[in-house]
C-alpha cells in the first residue's frame, strides 16, 4: 500500500471530527509559502540543570515548495541524539500493520454508513463525495473516522500537500544518519483513536466535518500563520480552547490523556545520556494542558530556540 492511500495517511491525523477541525488543522497543517525569514518557531527547549530535550510542533501535510523548514527545527536536530515521534512512523509501512488498520477502521458486520447515519448525513455525505469524484459506495464499510480523515486528505491533497510533513521528513533524515528514533504511543494506540472517532454521535460527526472541511482553504494562512510563528496564544486559541470549551470529553481523551501519558516518558529523558528532540503534534504542546506548560509547571525551564 502506497503512501498516498488514505489508510496510511490517516495515522497522519489527530483522533478528531469534524466537530473540533481546528483541533485538528494543528496536527496536519501543511506551510504556505511564507518568509522563511521569520526568527520564532514551534521549536521549544526544556532545560534541567545541564540536561535539555528539544520539542518541536510538527505538521504532517507539506508541499515541495514548503521546504526549507524554519532554522530551528535544524538547530535542535543538529544538537540531538535521538528523535522521538507520536508513533512508530516506519512501522506504519508494514504491511501488517496496514492490513490492521484497514480491519479496526471498517465495519466487519452488516453494519454501513447508511445503517448508521440518519437521512439528512446520509445525503450531505453523498453530495458531498459526489463532489470530490469518488463513489460513495466504495466507502459504505468505512467508519466514521476513516471516513471524515480521507475527505480531509483528499481535500489537502487537491491543494498540493503530500505526507512528505516534518515528521516524515525527520524520520528519514534520522535513518539516513544513523540516529535512533523513538515513539511516544503505540501504533495500535492511535489505530484505535481513529477507530472510535465519532462514536455514538455518528450524524452530528459526519455533518459537521463536512461543513468544516469547506472552510480549509480560507482559514488556511491564520492556521499556518501562527503555526510557522510559534504564536502559542493564537494556537491555543484556534486548535484547543474551542474543544475544551464545547467537547471537554474528547478534550481530555485526544489531548489531556495523551500528553499526561506522555509526560513520564520526557521527564525521564532527562535523566538519559545523550539530548533528545520531541515532534509531536502543534496542538500538543500548547494551552494549559499543553505539553510546553505541564514540563513548566514541573519546574523545566521553557525557551524558545532562535
Amino acid at each position: 500500500m502506497s503512501n498516498d492511500n488514505p489508510l496510511f495517511l490517516v495515522r497522519k491525523l489527530l483522533p478528531t471530527s469534524g466537530l473540533i477541525r481546528r483541533t485538528l488543522m494543528c496536527s496536519l497543517l501543511a506551510l504556505l509559502p511564507l518568509s522563511f525569514a521569520t526568527a520564532q518557531s514551534s521549536v521549544w527547549v526544556a532545560t534541567s540543570g545541564d540536561e535539555k530535550v528539544y520539542l518541536g510542533g510538527t505538521v504532517h501535510l507539506l508541499r515541495p515548495a514548503d521546504y526549507p523548514l524554519p532554522d530551528p527545527f535544524e538547530v535542535a536536530y543538529q544538537d540531538s541524539d535521538k528523535l522521538f515521534f507520536e508513533t512508530d512512523i516506519s512501522g506504519m509501512n508494514d504491511f501488517s500493520v496496514q492490513a490492521r488498520m484497514m480491519q479496526e477502521l471498517t465495519y466487519s458486520d452488516a453494519t454501513t454508513l447508511s445503517s448508521v447515519l440518519n437521512a439528512e448525513a446520509y445525503a450531505a455525505l453523498s453530495t458531498h463525495v459526489a463532489t470530490v469524484g469518488l463513489p460513495l459506495q466504495m466507502m459504505e464499510r468505512f467508519k466514521p473516522g476513516l471516513l471524515i480523515s480521507t475527505l480531509q486528505v483528499i481535500e489537502f491533497q487537491k491543494m498540493g500537500f503530500t505526507p512528505q510533513g516534518v515528521d516524515a521528513y525527520f524520520n528519514t533524515r534520522a535513518m539516513g544518519d544513523g540516529k535512533p528514533v523513538g515513539q511516544l504511543e503505540s501504533i495500535d494506540t492511535q489505530i484505535g483513536f481513529i477507530a472510535n472517532m465519532g462514536v455514538g454521535h455518528e450524524s452530528e460527526f459526519v455533518l459537521l466535518s463536512i461543513a468544516d472541511l469547506k472552510e480549509i482553504p480560507a482559514t488556511m494562512d491564520q492556521m499556518v500563520s501562527a503555526w510557522r510563528a510559534g504564536d502559542n496564544a493564537t494556537l491555543a486559541d484556534l486548535f484547543v480552547d474551542d474543544m475544551k470549551e464545547g467537547y471537554p470529553a474528547l478534550y481530555k481523551e485526544i489531548l489531556v490523556d495523551r500528553n499526561n501519558n506522555w509526560m513520564p516518558l520526557i521527564e525521564n529523558m532527562f535523566s538519559e545520556e545523550g539530548t533528545e528532540f520531541v515532534l509531536v503534534g502543534a496542538a500538543h504542546l500548547v494551552g494549559d494542558d499543553g505539553l510546553l506548560s505541564l514540563l513548566e509547571k514541573k519546574g523545566y525551564e521553557i525557551a524558545r530556540v532562535q
